[in-house]
């Protein structure tokens, strides 16, 4: 194991002006992504966002994850020492080519504060073997 594995990661909360809108801090949540043959995967981190307050949006070639917790779920609390972020939650990615995936069936869920969201890709943009003419 190496130190940096060790290490506590800072918080990074989010800069945008326009986010603030919502009480208490926004922070932008842990992702991490994988892509195979038939879609395109991301797991956000969302802490203590219950799934009702949980909203994924694809907008144009935008993937906008969004989760916010109400600050009176933790009113009162004097926690002795926190790694995660309590608070509201936004990510956005850009999709250089979101006409590949199949927006129909685009599906995510909610599971012990992770947020799994699988984008499909449509059957133009999977790759296909081509066959080779031996004439």
């Amino acid at each position: 194991m190496t130190t940096q594995e060790l290490a506590a990661k800072e918080k990074q909360e989010l800069q945008e002006r326009e986010q603030r809108t919502r009480a208490g801090r926004t922070y932008v949540p842990e992702v991490d992504i994988r892509e195979d043959e038939h879609a395109l995967w991301l797991w956000a981190d969302m802490p203590g966002v219950a799934q009702d307050r949980v909203n994924v949006e694809l907008h144009d070639d935008v993937l906008t994850l969004e989760g916010d917790v109400s600050p009176q779920d933790y009113s009162g609390l004097s926690p002795v020492y926190t790694e995660y972020n309590v608070g509201n939650f936004v990510r956005r990615f850009t999709l250089p080519h979101a006409q590949n995936f199949d927006r129909e069936n685009v599906t995510a869920r909610l599971v012990n504060g992770v947020l799994e969201v699988k984008l499909p890709k449509a059957e133009k943009a999977k790759p296909r073997r081509i066959p080779i003419d031996v004439n």
